[in-house]
């Protein structure tokens, strides 16, 4: 096992899938610690401080959706669900409870690496000088100075485009429900009024992306809400 990888926390009570991740993320670099019960995992957590979590939703002593907002209590550290329930409602639950990211299962280890790494540089950014100014492709955002160019040139925002800007690139490659963000962004009154937001999206992608109807930045997680990509990740 390495000695100097991320520590990766897995919470799956299905022996099968917890070989198949331990063997794969470990020859991928990763550091394992493996949790089959909610009890184990949240005990586990608080004694290794890992660095991600992967997360099964199907617990023998509870469900994952409650122990997503367990953690959320008392850490920000990535959580990544995998999970067999696919339904848009599923995810969105699981989101907005304070999970990162979501793959169904059965996924691809490409795929599951590729979802793992994003979420670790995300993590990483936070605290860090990219919480002033962050560069997402062509873009810029200075948020001390309140101010969004593209390829060099000077986009103007009105302020809820601005809000709804910022506050995706303050979770750059995270998938935001359109809840989350109709909270954070109009208030917590209108968090069903996703009209608003589809409306500003569009607005959105017209003045920052090179080609709208094919948008490389500004993506539409169906269902569930928006995420601000990072080119090549």
């Amino acid at each position: 096992m390495p000695d100097s990888g991320p520590t990766v926390l897995v919470i799956e009570d299905e022996p099968a899938m917890r070989r198949f991740l331990r063997a794969s993320l470990a020859s991928n670099g990763f550091r394992i610690i493996e949790a089959a019960t909610a009890a184990e995992a949240v005990s586990l957590a608080q004694s290794h401080n890992p660095e991600l979590i992967l997360l099964d939703l199907g617990l023998p002593d509870g469900d994952g959706l409650d122990l997503a907002r367990r953690f959320r209590e008392w850490t920000d550290v990535p959580i990544l669900v995998i999970s067999a329930r696919g339904r848009e409602d599923d995810k969105v639950a699981v989101l907005d409870a304070g999970a990162d990211d979501y793959v169904t299962k059965p996924f691809g280890l490409n795929e599951l690496l590729a979802r793992m790494r994003v979420a670790l540089r995300r993590s990483a950014r936070v605290g860090t000088e990219a919480e002033k100014r962050i560069t997402v492709g062509p873009m810029q955002i200075d948020f001390v100075r309140r101010r969004v160019t593209v390829d060099g040139n000077e986009i103007h925002l009105t302020p809820i485009e601005y809000r709804l800007l910022a506050f995706l690139a303050k979770h750059l490659d995270k998938v935001l429900t359109h809840r989350q963000i109709l909270r954070e962004v109009w208030g917590p009154g209108h968090g069903d009024e996703t009209s608003y937001l589809r409306v500003h999206m569009l607005q959105l992608r017209r003045k920052l992306e090179r080609d709208p109807t094919q948008p490389k930045l500004l993506l539409t997680e169906p269902g569930v809400g928006y995420r601000l990509r990072e080119p090549g990740a």
